[in-house]
């Protein structure tokens, strides 16, 4: 299964990525907004996990190119340090798969990208 993380913090980019892809996921990385929208052109995921506040284009203006340009439904898991319901619920309104609130344990991360997945747990 194919990741995206577009995350610009490095420790968490790099945090998540070693602990994906020691469970098996093969993942690409984008730091901002610019590299999301490359990456998300050029290839296809089976979930992106995305930080809100993240340079150039935040997670909203990514998850909505998602949705309404090129028309895919990949499930989106939010990753994010804050806690603004209103920024949640905007996320909503975008047919996010799930929301998470930073700082969290991998292991949860991992068990709530296998549900959204529909992996064995």
């Amino acid at each position: 299964m194919r990741l995206l993380i577009c995350e610009d913090n490095k420790l968490v980019m790099k945090t998540l990525f070693v602990v994906l892809e020691r469970d098996g996921f093969m993942v690409d990385l984008a730091q901002d907004g610019n590299k999301a929208f490359e990456l998300l052109q050029k290839n296809v995921y089976d979930l992106i996990l995305i930080d809100i506040h993240i340079p150039f284009h935040s997670g909203l203006e990514i998850i909505k190119f998602l949705r309404s340009d090129l028309k895919q439904r990949t499930p989106v898991l939010v990753l994010s340090a804050f806690s603004d319901l209103e920024m949640q619920r905007q996320a909503a309104e975008l047919e996010i798969d799930g929301y998470m609130l930073k700082p969290f344990n991998p292991a949860d991360l991992t068990q709530k990208i296998r549900s959204i997945l529909k992996l064995n747990l």
